[in-house]
C-alpha cells in the first residue's frame, strides 16, 4: 500500500487517506464501525403529515376541506409538509398494469403520477395559503425556508424509485408507496414529526371496514405498539405500509410515527403536532 501511494504522489496525484480505503462495505463489522453516536438532523423543525389518498383525498370537499381548515390554523404554530397518498385511481391503474404483465417498477412509475395530482389540487386550494407544490429534487433542502415564509409546502408520497423499485415480497405491488415516501423523507430530514391522516381511529387487529359491522366492537385496538411487536403479530392487514415496520427498526432519527383519524375528528392534527397521544403511536423498540 505505501509502495502504491508513493507511486500516486510520484504521478503528482492528490492522495486521500480514508480508514474506507480498500474495505469492503459489505463487511458487517466495517459497517457496525460507521455507527454514529447521534445523527445530523437536517430539518428537525418540520413536522411530515402525510393526507391519505383513498381514506381522504377520494371522499372529497365534504371530508377535505375541514382537514384543510385545520392544517391552515396549524400553519401559524407548526412547520409542516404535506405529503400525498394515490387512493383508488392508484389502484386503478396498478390493477390495469398488473392485468398486462407489467414489472414492479413500471407499476411504481404508473402509481407515482396519481400521488403528485393530488398534490397539484392540494396546492391550488392551499394556493392562498401559502400552498406550494415541490418535487423532490433540491426543494426538499428548502423546507425550512418555506415554512419561515409563510409557505405550506406540498409533495407526492411515492419515493422516486421508479424502475429501481425493489421486487415485492408477494406479487408484484410496489412495496414501498406513499406512506413508505413519507416515512423515508421523515427519516432522512430527522423531522419532528411523523403523522398519517387517515379515517380509522388507528390499527386493529383487522381492518374495520371489511368486517361485519357486529364484530367491529370486538377487534383489538392497539393505541401504542412497538414495529417489533407488529413484525411478530404478522396481522393480515395493516393502515399502513408493511415496509415502514422493518424501516422504523432501522431509523436512526425518527422514533415513533402517529396515525390518527382526521376524517371524523380533523382537530386531532393540532393535539397530535403538539405531541399529543390521540391515535395509534408505533414506535422504535429499541
Amino acid at each position: 500500500m505505501a509502495k502504491l501511494i508513493k507511486e500516486e504522489r510520484d504521478k503528482g496525484r492528490l492522495h486521500i487517506d480514508s480508514p474506507l480505503m480498500g474495505e469492503s462495505l459489505v463487511s458487517k463489522t466495517l459497517l457496525k464501525q460507521t455507527e454514529a453516536a447521534e445523527y445530523f438532523r437536517m430539518q428537525p423543525d418540520i413536522n411530515i403529515i402525510k393526507i391519505g389518498g383513498q381514506s381522504i383525498m377520494d371522499r372529497g370537499k365534504n371530508a377535505l376541506f375541514p382537514i384543510l381548515d385545520a392544517l391552515i390554523k396549524a400553519k401559524d404554530t407548526h412547520r409542516i409538509l404535506l405529503m400525498t397518498g394515490g387512493g383508488t385511481r392508484a389502484r386503478h391503474v396498478y390493477n390495469i398494469g398488473v392485468d398486462l404483465g407489467m414489472p414492479t417498477g413500471v407499476l411504481s412509475k404508473l402509481g407515482d403520477k396519481v400521488s403528485w395530482q393530488n398534490a397539484e389540487m392540494l396546492s391550488v386550494l392551499l394556493a392562498k395559503h401559502g400552498g406550494v407544490k415541490i418535487g423532490h429534487g433540491d426543494n426538499l433542502e428548502q423546507l425550512t425556508m418555506f415554512c419561515r415564509q409563510g409557505y405550506m409546502p406540498i409533495t407526492y408520497g411515492i419515493p422516486p424509485y421508479g424502475f429501481f423499485e425493489h421486487p415485492a415480497e408477494q406479487g408484484s405491488i410496489p412495496p414501498h408507496r406513499t406512506d413508505c415516501g413519507a416515512f423515508l423523507l421523515a427519516e432522512n430530514i430527522g423531522a419532528r414529526s411523523l403523522i398519517f391522516l387517515k379515517d380509522e381511529k388507528g390499527l386493529f387487529d383487522k381492518d374495520p371496514k371489511k368486517v361485519p359491522k357486529s364484530e367491529v366492537a370486538s377487534l383489538k385496538f392497539y393505541d401504542r405498539i412497538s414495529a417489533r411487536e407488529l413484525i411478530e403479530l404478522d396481522l393480515d392487514d395493516l393502515i399502513i405500509e408493511r415496509p415502514i415496520l422493518t424501516l422504523l427498526q432501522r431509523a436512526k432519527c425518527l422514533k415513533q410515527l402517529q396515525i390518527i383519524d382526521a376524517l371524523r375528528h380533523p382537530g386531532y392534527i393540532s393535539a397530535a403536532l403538539e405531541g399529543e397521544h390521540v391515535g395509534t403511536i408505533i414506535y422504535k423498540d429499541e
